[in-house]
């Protein structure tokens, strides 16, 4: 059980170093202890049974609350200290959680999303008792088991809550720890944040192995390309925004220590994936969402190596297949309990319909082409931006690109491609038109260009196609 986790390892490991948050560093007694007092305090404040959101970066005092969250036999409800006030109080409208718990960073979105929230950095110490600053709630029903209620970003339609169990989690971080080979020596770099299923499955997946936890709260390129160089870290898990900017500041230079990079979360550009390989950096491709408790395939990188681009075969307890219309469909063990505050199927006929589309190989491995809803018909003909993304990618002169679709009374829709130029380059339109145009059919090649000096994200590191497309219409 994920409760068990983190006082199961400071049995066998008392001494290891469990966390570093840069200021101190604490072993697994240290840690169990600081969680034991947290855990208690909120016990007292009734939080048992109840949900507890966390707003927080990934700091060593977030790592310390999860914990203790588990611990206390609480429902967490972690949330991102980067969303506004209106997106907060729309999270916590739906969760309903009994007591709201902010780090700093996050203490004025709370109080202005109508929460009384109680001081993150305070929870494991005495003073004010915690259900003094309870906020009143009816107690939202949950799904049998739930242990953990991730918000999800939205990119598939309206955001809502994911109920995970005890059982979610366990299947995950087994067949990810055999898949990947994890051990008590790893050192991972807690780079995502909590609010991602990434990031909070990174936090347990470390307890339940062993490994020790290096905390730094936001993502910060120049301290994590620090942190590989002084060997502080063995394995990280990335978005690939984060690995590009990683792979800019070293200027490609591999570092021994590192023996695992674990991207997912979005599409990996075919030409990003080359480049690390290249760079000899121990890139692991994962295939995964909120709903099947992070990672559903992945493919280590023995795999990757050898076949850049592919996610790999699914992970043990799961299958994957692609329908008729190039769906990916999955079901086993991860697949989450059902939605919070959305009366909705998650998985009505046991297979759960991702929304993205693949293709699996001969050898049993699967490839990620886009989403469905990115599809973009033009003239009657399907394209997917994906395809178009890694060919533009390719030239030389461009850093990053996202294709979408633009209403156009004749073809229903054109294809258009925002581009960010790398340091230095001056890409043409007509240059990059006759590239696609030599590589795709003609309806894949881009009709209308934007420029941009970066592409608008959302807070999981995904591209926001939405605001791509205000873009052309505002420029």
């Amino acid at each position: 059980m994920t409760s068990d986790y983190l006082s199961r390892a400071a049995r066998l490991r008392p001494d290891a170093v469990a966390l570093d948050d840069g200021s101190r560093s604490w072993s697994y007694q240290d840690l169990q202890a600081r969680v034991a007092s947290a855990s208690a305090r909120l016990v007292d404040a009734g939080a048992k049974g109840r949900t507890v959101a966390l707003v927080s970066e990934t700091t060593g005092d977030a790592v310390m609350a999860v914990h203790a969250i588990l611990a206390a036999g609480a429902v967490i409800a972690p949330l991102s200290p980067r969303s506004t006030a209106e997106e907060l109080h729309r999270a916590l409208s739906v969760l309903e959680p009994e007591l709201v718990i902010a780090a700093p960073e996050a203490w004025d979105a709370a109080v202005a999303a109508g929460a009384r929230p109680t001081p993150l950095p305070a929870l494991d110490r005495a003073g004010d008792p915690l259900n003094d600053r309870m906020r009143p709630a009816t107690g939202r029903s949950l799904p049998a088991g739930t242990r953990a209620i991730l918000w999800t970003s939205g990119t598939g339609g309206r955001p809502r809550g994911i109920a995970l169990t005890d059982a979610n989690f366990d299947a995950s971080i087994g067949a990810a720890t055999d898949r990947l080979r994890l051990g008590p020596d790893d050192r991972w770099l807690a780079s995502l944040g909590i609010a991602q299923i990434g990031g909070l499955v990174l936090v347990l997946r470390a307890g339940a192995t062993g490994a020790s936890v290096t905390a730094r709260g936001r993502f910060r390129p120049e301290e994590v390309a620090a942190l590989v160089d002084a060997g502080s870290v063995t394995h990280a898990s990335l978005v690939p925004t984060m690995l590009r900017q990683l792979l800019d500041l070293r200027n490609d230079r591999p570092a021994a220590t590192l023996r695992c990079i674990l991207v997912g979360g979005a599409h990996c550009p075919r030409t990003l994936v080359e480049r690390a390989v290249r760079a000899g950096f121990p890139l692991a491709l994962t295939y995964g969402m909120t709903e099947s408790t992070s990672q559903a395939a992945t493919a280590p990188p023995e795999l990757v190596r050898s076949k850049p681009g592919t996610v790999g075969s699914p992970l043990e307890g799961t299958e994957i297949r692609v329908d008729e219309r190039g769906e990916v469909m999955l079901r086993g063990p991860t697949v989450a309990a059902g939605y919070v505050g959305a009366d909705l199927p998650l998985a009505a006929d046991g297979w759960l319909r991702t929304g993205d589309l693949g293709e699996i190989d001969a050898d049993g491995h699967l490839w990620i082409t886009g989403r469905r809803s990115d599809r973009i018909v033009t003239g009657g003909v399907n394209v997917d931006p994906v395809e178009i993304e890694d060919v533009l990618r390719s030239h030389a002169g461009v850093s990053d690109a996202a294709v979408v679709g633009l209403p156009d009374e004749r073809w229903g829709e054109v294809v258009a491609a925002a581009v960010v130029s790398a340091v230095g380059a001056y890409p043409d339109p007509g240059e990059l038109e006759g590239l696609t145009r030599a590589r795709l059919t003609s309806s894949k090649v881009p009709r209308r260009w934007l420029f941009l000096s970066e592409l608008p994200r959302n807070a999981n590191g995904k591209v926001d196609r939405n605001a791509v497309r205000q873009g052309f219409q505002t420029s």
